[in-house]
């Protein structure tokens, strides 16, 4: 019974957490919209996998480790901070350029999906708060002991919820209406996304320099 009112607590809140806006949501959207539908679902599997990779950290006592090691947290915060401005830089210096959508369709490929995947596992897993909020809902929720088939099933909802969201996000933004009006006001929308992504990841390092 504590196992299964663990699995619903902690699917809900990281499900809500997934859906919140942030710089994995820009990453997937943008994207979706630029490339591919097949693009925008690898960058929804990358965030799956990213997902995984937080949730299996925690199962192993992620946040027992950072408030052992706090200069772990502070170094985290800082290089990924200084990532997500970077990954902001290159979308806000590419808002003028002009996309051709015949030699995007052209090009895609294997490749660029698996370009696309690397991209959304690199955009999760630079957000340490993700790591954090990971860390402190299974700390919450979690029982003080727990089955192996319990784990793994853990680790699998999670990877469904994450991946399972951002696939919804690919697939909506990567219709006809979404790219048409983003390709109308491309260089708005993607200043509009670097510039937010560079004040998160610019935040990250602040908040890292304060301790």
């Amino acid at each position: 019974m504590q196992e299964i009112a663990a699995f619903i607590g902690i699917a809900t809140t990281l499900a809500v957490g997934a859906a919140s806006p942030g710089p994995s949501f820009i990453m997937v959207a943008r994207t979706a919209v630029t490339t591919s539908r097949a693009d925008g679902l690898g960058a929804a599997f990358g965030m799956g996998i990213g997902g995984l990779a937080f949730a299996t950290a925690a199962l192993l006592g992620l946040k027992g480790l950072l408030l052992a090691v706090p200069s772990l947290y502070l170094l985290l915060k800082a290089v990924g901070g200084l990532y997500l401005a970077y990954l902001g830089l290159r979308i806000w210096r590419g808002a003028k350029t002009a996309i051709d959508t015949a030699a995007m369709a052209a090009d895609s490929g294997t490749s660029t999906v698996r370009r696309s995947l690397l991209l959304g596992l690199s955009t999760q897993l630079s957000n340490p708060k993700t790591a954090v909020v990971y860390a402190s809902v299974f700390a919450v929720f979690l029982p003080a002991h727990t089955s192996p088939a319990f784990n793994f099933g853990l680790a699998g909802l999670v990877f469904l919820i994450e991946a399972g969201w951002y696939t919804l996000v690919a697939l909506t933004l990567s219709s006809a209406k979404p790219r048409n009006v983003y390709l109308r006001c491309k260089t708005w929308i993607d200043r509009a996304a670097g510039g937010l992504m560079i004040a998160l990841g610019l935040k990250l390092i602040s908040s890292a320099g304060q301790h």
